[in-house]
């Protein structure tokens, strides 16, 4: 069975076409700046080794991009002679009000991700318009949306209501959501194949946007996410926790709600702290150089981050394992370090040998005396939208 799959974000798209249930990867492309004529379009036939990358090209909406794709999975060098072969296109939704798992992506479906775009508008206005591209482009696929909850609906509930008045969450749905649940569940899905158990572990998402989940036996049972993708640790340019407060402060001295907002979700993180950019890359470069505000900002990421894992490694009764994956946690070697040297109380050694090296897929860089075994894990959320995916269409899921 051909299954594809389509991550798509506020300027850019990824396709993933797998054959299922072998879950080899058959052809990929990535297409970023979409919205203009500078588009960059990268296409591979992973069966072949055929690839191509294009610059300079014309992708002005979603439709051109997924258009783009389908010509080149359906051409010589393509992996399916027609669309018509792809039997469902599975999407990382975020948010939808009512829907937290996995759902097949129904009017009523796609209604409830409207009445959430207030919470989440970068994430479900691109996927609602992209979703709405392929139910033209390709009307005989099923479509699904693995929504990024879906991992935590395990939560206990004393960990996921807030102290608001309840009717609140009766009335508004105001709870602990939690996102990144394709890659916290591939977190916990690959501990099981290479360790026969994931036993209590802190799995570290961490990039652009950030979170950390309390992991055990298999199942989310806390995240530093909270109702929106606002909260938890700082992001590249989202504040995270903050006091709400602050809100109507800022409101009371003269700025308006839209340059609050601004500041809150594409303004702060490390972008805000550092005034540098939230490309951490850059951040660590400017406090190389002696940048004392991108030196707080990293300061300020580590220890955010130490917290959250502390506090679930109370609420697990200890750690087995803590897992870094995402952009940050796969390729800032330095970020890994000041982590784990700051959980070294729960008996946690790095090997800043194995830490430093370069290397593909689970990696372990703690020492083999470490009472917690520290890992890195590339992020492969596309896999488990296939397999959720898969699970759906064909009756299997739990």
């Amino acid at each position: 069975m051909k299954l594809l799959v389509s991550n798509v974000g506020s300027t850019s798209l990824k396709f993933k076409l797998y054959d299922m249930p072998s879950e080899r990867v058959l052809c990929e492309a990535r297409i970023e700046r979409v919205g203009g004529d500078d588009a960059i379009y990268t296409y591979k036939n992973r069966l072949t080794g055929h690839e191509e990358r294009s610059v300079g090209c014309h992708v002005p909406t979603y439709t051109e991009g997924i258009r783009l794709f389908l010509e080149d999975m359906c051409s010589e060098h393509g992996a399916a002679e027609s669309a018509d072969e792809v039997a469902a296109v599975g999407f990382k939704t975020v948010l939808a009000k009512g829907y937290y798992g996995v759902h097949e992506l129904t009017d009523e479906v796609m209604e409830a991700m409207r009445a959430y775009l207030f919470v989440a508008p970068a994430h479900n206005g691109p996927y609602l318009e992209a979703i709405g591209r392929f139910r033209e482009l390709m009307p005989g696929a099923k479509l699904v949306g693995v929504f990024e909850t879906a991992f935590h609906a395990t939560i206990p509930r004393e960990r996921t209501m807030f102290a608001v008045p309840y009717e609140w969450y009766e009335k508004y749905g105001i709870r602990r959501m939690g996102y990144h649940g394709a890659s916290h569940s591939y977190v916990a899905e690959t501990l099981s194949e290479a360790f026969g158990a994931t036993g209590r572990t802190v799995s570290c998402h961490l990039g652009g946007s950030c979170s950390l989940c309390a992991i055990e036996d298999g199942k989310s049972v806390d995240t530093s996410f909270g109702f929106s993708l606002q909260t938890g640790v700082m992001h590249a340019n989202r504040t995270g926790d903050l006091d709400p407060y602050v809100v109507p402060y800022l409101l009371s001295e003269g700025m308006g709600m839209d340059e609050v907002l601004s500041g809150l979700a594409k303004n702060g993180g490390l972008r805000g702290v550092s005034g540098v950019s939230g490309d951490m890359r850059l951040v660590q470069a400017a406090a190389e150089e002696g940048n004392e505000r991108a030196a707080l900002a990293i300061d300020m990421f580590v220890n955010q981050i130490v917290r959250y894992a502390g506090a679930f490694a109370a609420e697990l009764g200890g750690l087995d394992n803590i897992v870094f994956t995402g952009g940050i946690g796969e390729n800032s070697p330095e970020i890994r370090r000041r982590v784990c040297e700051a959980l070294k109380f729960l008996g946690l050694e790095i090997d800043n040998d194995a830490n430093g090296a370069p290397g593909e897929g689970l990696r372990q860089i703690s020492t083999v005396r470490s009472g917690v075994r520290a890992l890195v894990l590339p992020a492969n959320e596309e896999l488990g939208i296939a397999r959720r995916t898969y699970e759906l269409i064909t009756g299997r899921a739990d």
